[in-house]
This record gives structure tokens, C-alpha cells and sequence, in this order.
């Protein structure tokens, strides 16, 4: 198991509050394929958005963050829909 952690920067009127962590949750999952191999997620409020830790199956670091990286693009669209942008990955 991997952990990744996706930065979302956005502009909401107030910091996000659970309802808001449920929706994006729901759209990073309504946008990820079984081969991406996330087996949970957890999203935080954060100073200038929020984060979302991806755990995922994966056999290195490496495989993490592409998977990480195809995540994110497939829910680019919806998650900007609700003024949300992926800026970066970290392990």
C-alpha cells in the first residue's frame, strides 16, 4: 500500500466544510478505474484548498504516482467544477 497526497488549490468562500470533502471524495471515486488501484482515500481542508490522501495498490513509488497522476486527470473537470485544481503530488 502507497499513500499519495494530491494538493487541490481552489477559491472557496469559506474553508471546505465535511459536506464539501464528501463531494469531491465522491467525485475522485466516480472517476477512478479499478487498474488505478485505490483502495481508500481521505480528504483535509487546507490553507489554500484541500488535500486528498490516496491509498493505493501499487508495486513501487513510482507506479504510485502515475496512478496518482491518471486520478487526477480523469477527475480534472469535475473537481474544477467546484473550484477545485490539482497543483501537485507528494509521497
Amino acid at each position: 500500500m502507497r499513500v499519495i497526497c494530491a494538493l487541490l488549490a481552489g477559491t472557496p468562500r469559506r474553508p471546505a466544510q465535511d459536506s464539501v470533502l464528501a463531494v469531491v471524495s465522491d467525485l475522485v471515486w466516480a472517476h477512478t478505474a479499478p487498474s488505478h488501484g485505490l483502495e481508500h482515500l481521505r480528504a483535509r481542508a487546507s490553507d489554500d484548498g484541500m488535500d486528498i490522501y490516496l491509498f493505493l495498490r501499487a508495486p513501487s513509488e513510482d507506479a504510485a504516482l502515475d496512478q496518482a497522476h491518471a486520478i487526477l486527470a480523469n477527475a480534472r473537470r469535475p473537481l474544477g467544477s467546484h473550484g477545485y485544481y490539482p497543483t501537485a503530488l507528494r509521497r
